[in-house]
């Protein structure tokens, strides 16, 4: 099997660095520095759970060298997946699959409105990483977790060959019968990255004062009331849970939205708060918490992304 992983970030880099270092046949498509760094002198893992390293590591900036992939996994931002579709539409393979990554819930749909719907499968990952510098990743806590399953939610060969891969490449997964309410959970969960973004917080500054704990709980309710609207089969008690499981995380974590409106970068502020705004106005549900949160950001947003057209 052929794999391709585009954007090799904490989510791609390590995915990607676990099934190569595996042995399966891996090309990383990468750009600027750390093409240069993982061309030059692989790339390497460092993680909690143990470090290791691809070393050669096959990486282009080319899609073209990739158009023989028989899976291509999705790591770059929520907000650069119809670009890389638009790109690849007159590339892949027919029989290709494609698998994205990313936060949020509408990249399954984007990419199939580029490349229609039968190579495309509904993906989401668990995992605190990032960029270390260019060429090396550091994992830094939460056991990394892929999920996984086709949009119709039926089962399928290459299902079964993808939890293959991610077995034999030490990699926890799992497949669902119900994407749609998976990616729905991270989605609740995710959202709370930018209410760390305004307060210039971690996750445990956050979770520890009763103030912005309930704020939290306000946006998570927010974004459940609106699964149910929308028919998206989400328990409420998944709600505690997910409390519960940022109460778990380290103290000084912190997410890569929040990282990026920090550092002043584009972020996925349009595919996280902005998506439950406008989902929200769409279907009549009230979404203040995250309203308030989305407009913060937005001219932060607008002016990170001017300065990168203008670079």
């Amino acid at each position: 099997m052929k794999i391709a992983v585009i954007g090799v970030g904490g989510v791609g880099g390590y995915f990607g660095g676990k099934i190569a270092h595996a042995g399966y046949d891996v090309t990383f498509v990468a750009r600027g520095e750390n093409l240069r760094a993982i061309r030059e002198h692989g790339l390497r893992i460092l993680s909690v759970a143990g470090d290791f390293a691809v070393h050669p590591a096959q990486v282009t900036d080319n899609l073209v060298d990739i158009r023989n992939a028989d899976l291509i996994i999705l790591g770059v931002q929520a907000w650069q997946v119809q670009t890389v579709a638009r790109e690849l539409k007159h590339l892949i393979r027919p029989d290709a699959t494609i698998l994205p990554l990313q936060n949020g819930v509408l990249a399954a749909e984007e990419l199939s409105a580029e490349l229609g719907t039968s190579c495309v499968i509904g993906g989401l990952c668990r995992i605190f990483s990032k960029i270390e510098k260019p060429g090396v990743i550091s994992h830094l806590g939460i056991e990394p977790t892929i999920i996984f399953g086709e949009l119709d939610n039926g089962p399928s060969e290459r299902i079964m060959k993808l939890a293959e891969v991610f077995g034999h490449s030490g990699i926890k997964s799992r497949a669902t019968d119900n994407i749609q309410v998976e990616l729905w959970k991270k989605f609740i969960n995710i959202c709370v990255s930018g209410l760390l973004a305004i307060t210039r917080s971690t996750y445990g500054e956050i979770r520890e004062l009763k103030e912005t704990r309930n704020l939290m709980i306000e946006l998570f309710e927010e974004i459940y009331q609106l699964s149910q609207k929308m028919g998206i089969a989400v328990e409420h008690d998944f709600i505690a849970r997910t409390v519960s499981f940022i109460d778990s995380f380290p103290h000084d974590a912190t997410s890569s939205l929040t990282r990026d409106v920090w550092e002043g970068k584009p972020s996925e502020i349009e595919y996280q708060n902005g998506t439950v705004v406008r989902l929200g106005e769409k279907y009549g549900v009230n979404t203040p918490v995250n309203s308030f949160i989305y407009h913060c950001i937005l001219p932060m947003e607008i002016r990170a992304r001017q300065q990168t057209t203008n670079k």
